[in-house]
């Protein structure tokens, strides 16, 4: 089925598909760092010819969740402890001013969404699913950012996101985590009381403890 598909399917259409696949896979650290990737395997596990897995991949290392050496080699990066501090401090800036533009229209029902995804995230901690759990925890950031209304903000976080991928699998190993996040408690509170100030500090320290850690 998947030859066929790869047969019927127009190049530009496999080219998205399998970039979106794998994007989504880097991002929710389903490859961890410094796993090397073929065009061949790519093509394979996709169901494409090279041409598209050849674009996914182009695309993909532009974005910085790819990285090519100078022997053509592609993996998932390996971050520095700098690079680290470098992202940890984006998500900072970026994701407490989205935390903030939001704040105004976090009605009921989204703060009731919220806590749904913040309970799921207790249920895959419970069954150690680093995966699940990496994407459960951008949700929550994802459905409060979306009532900011700031649709290029919120694409540069998911690229920042998306870099940090592997390395986020890698975290939480570390952390060894028995319960969801602390920090998103807070965010709850802060949401409930419309307290910006107490949402900006929920907020900068969810996004950055965990990663300064890891560049300790």
């Amino acid at each position: 089925m998947l030859i066929q598909r790869a047969q019927s399917e127009p190049v530009t259409a496999a080219h998205d598909r399998t970039y979106r696949a794998l994007r989504s896979r880097i991002m929710y650290g389903e490859i961890a760092p410094s796993t090397a990737l073929t065009l061949r395997g790519i093509g394979k596990e996709y169901g494409v010819s090279m041409t598209p897995a050849r674009e996914a991949v182009r695309r993909l290392v532009a974005e910085g969740a790819l990285s090519l050496s100078a022997s053509g080699r592609v993996s998932t990066p390996e971050l520095s402890n700098e690079r680290i501090e470098e992202l940890a401090a984006l998500r900072a800036l970026i994701e407490v001013e989205l935390a903030s533009r939001a704040l105004p229209r976090a009605h009921l029902a989204l703060i009731d969404r919220l806590q749904t995804i913040n309970n799921s995230i207790a249920d895959i901690v419970a069954r150690k699913d680093a995966p699940g759990y990496l994407r459960a925890n951008l949700e929550f950031h994802r459905t409060l950012y979306l009532r900011a209304q700031a649709p290029a903000m919120l694409a540069m976080a998911e690229t920042v996101w998306l870099q940090l991928g592997p390395t986020m699998r890698l975290l939480y190993g570390k952390l060894r985590r028995t319960e969801p996040p602390h920090y998103h408690r807070l965010i709850l509170a802060a949401l409930k009381a419309g307290d910006e100030p107490s949402l900006r500090l929920a907020v900068r320290s969810d996004v950055t403890q965990g990663l300064r850690m890891l560049a300790s």
